[in-house]
């Protein structure tokens, strides 16, 4: 069983001890979404495959977020930030901008990159890198700086 999973497991536990009904539902609707995967693919999860599910239901709650913000729901918008808040607690620590930078332009020269033609290698090349701490857009965003 994956660490981070177990880690899931304690921390639930205790929630439901300290009475935080806001993190414990948090914290079994992230469960559950492990457990519905772990079933459909057949196996279990590495925590590599378990961050992956965090960072995707992270995304989604940044989304309902954004749309009760313009909505004017803001109970709504700030009950997602808490949800965002917990998750975030046992994502890996994301990559500064600086450390992002050096990392792409590593990967540039590793890869021989020397257009902005070639940034789908560069792309690929460095999110298996930085697998889980840095989101797509940001990296995107410096490549094409870089190869620009």
């Amino acid at each position: 069983m994956a660490e981070l999973f177990k880690r899931l497991q304690e921390e639930m536990k205790a929630a439901m001890k300290s009475g935080d009904k806001d993190r414990l539902s948090t914290i079994r609707m992230l469960i559950s979404e492990i457990k519905k995967v772990q079933i459909d693919s057949k196996k279990e999860l590495t925590d590599e495959e378990i961050i992956a599910i965090l960072q995707k239901y992270v995304k989604q709650r940044k989304e309902a977020y954004e749309q009760y913000a313009k909505a004017g729901r803001e109970d709504l918008a700030n009950k997602e930030l808490k949800e965002i808040e917990v998750v975030q607690e046992f994502l890996p620590q994301p990559l500064s901008e600086d450390e992002l930078t050096k990392i792409v332009e590593e990967t540039i020269k590793e890869v021989g990159a020397s257009s902005v033609k070639d940034m789908g290698k560069v792309m690929k090349a460095v999110m298996d890198k930085v697998k889980g701490r840095a989101e797509g857009s940001v990296v995107s965003r410096i490549v094409k700086e870089k190869l620009s």
